[in-house]
């Protein structure tokens, strides 16, 4: 009786962690797990001219083409990002697209996540391969097109495009400048009842880029003093309301304007202005627009006996904002990963 093709156990295993993270939803340390994938591929570059390379190629090239949409959305790792590309540069320096000799429409196309993984995973032994071609009741011909140069070479390509774009917002340089245009007025005085509606736009994505420009303009110092507060603010929000973190393209500016806020100040206020201003959008909107527009937005959540500008002003206030924001950058570290240099510069 022939027995059934199977996978080994440590390649089960693989394709169930793997599995959970292209899903996100990760039962293994995302990071950790993809660290040695990738290292494990580039390991596999030096055993190239043997038959065991060879299907090795295609297995971590489709791993890694799976696995780098997880990378570029969720972790803020420098030395990751060059993993992955180090091994698929070395992988895609092998193929030649033209040696593609399949029929067209014979490549896979708009592959599902989680199906790569479990063929990435199966392509890297005889065995794996077997047992996948029988799942999934695949004759020779169609097992064949997952070793072809072209398809691979398409593969290493767009996930190498991707990683490259996304390396560049997470730890790029990014420019904000085009915000000039909406938020300086003429002699320079800052629009920020606009600010404030660009930021409660979360559904835009305005919030980090919002952020990122209200830290650039604090840092310059190229706002006047009755402004001061409204652009914190515009800053504060952009790192409250921004849930999932930002990149370190993005904190370090962020990190940088807040360290200009003394913490070690004190005042006989028992309260300040922001205090009463509720947890959510709307209530944070409707004190900042009304502080600067009061004819045009005359509903605010701050009581009139804290409304006085010495309050909006105190020291203390600024420093009990920065101490919470520094508190969510820290969480973003936390969350996201990556070493200290990744977020330091």
């Amino acid at each position: 009786m022939e027995e059934t093709p199977a996978l080994p156990a440590d390649h089960r295993e693989l394709i169930s962690d793997l599995s959970g993270i292209v899903n996100d939803y990760p039962s293994a340390d995302p990071e950790s797990t993809l660290a040695v994938l990738a290292d494990d591929a580039a390991e596999a570059l030096g055993r190239e001219a043997t038959p065991e390379g060879r299907r090795e190629r295609t297995g971590y090239t489709i791993l890694l083409h799976a696995t780098c949409w997880y990378i570029s959305a969720r972790v803020f790792s420098k030395s990751l990002f060059a993993s992955y590309i180090q091994a698929l540069d070395g992988f895609r320096a092998q193929w030649d697209r033209a040696s593609c000799a399949c029929p067209a429409g014979a490549h896979p196309t708009q592959l599902d996540s989680e199906y790569q993984v479990e063929a990435g995973v199966s392509m890297l032994t005889a065995a794996g391969r077997a047992a996948f071609a029988e799942d999934y009741g695949l004759d020779e011909e169609e097992s064949a097109v997952f070793d072809c140069e072209g398809f691979l070479a398409d593969l290493a390509d767009e996930a190498l495009g991707r990683l490259h774009e996304a390396r560049q917002e997470l730890f790029g340089d990014l420019d904000v400048s085009h915000l000039d245009a909406r938020f300086v007025r003429d002699g320079g005085r800052l629009d920020l009842v606009a600010m404030q509606e660009a930021i409660s736009r979360s559904w835009e994505n305005n919030t980090g880029p919002v952020a990122l420009w209200s830290a650039r303009r604090w840092l310059t110092g190229q706002v006047r003093d009755e402004e001061r507060i409204g652009l914190f603010l515009c800053l504060w929000m952009g790192i409250a309301q921004t849930y999932e973190g930002l990149p370190p393209s993005y904190a370090r500016d962020l990190a940088a304007a807040l360290a200009t806020i003394d913490l070690d100040v004190s005042c006989e206020h028992p309260q300040h202005p922001w205090s009463t201003a509720d947890s959510t959008v709307q209530s944070r909107y409707r004190a900042v627009v009304h502080l600067y527009a009061p004819d045009d937005h005359p509903d605010t959540p701050v009581p009139v006996e804290l409304s006085a500008r010495e309050l909006w002003e105190c020291p203390v206030q600024y420093a009990q904002l920065a101490r919470e924001a520094w508190k969510d950058l820290e969480g973003w570290r936390t969350m996201r990963g990556g070493d200290d240099e990744d977020w330091e510069g």
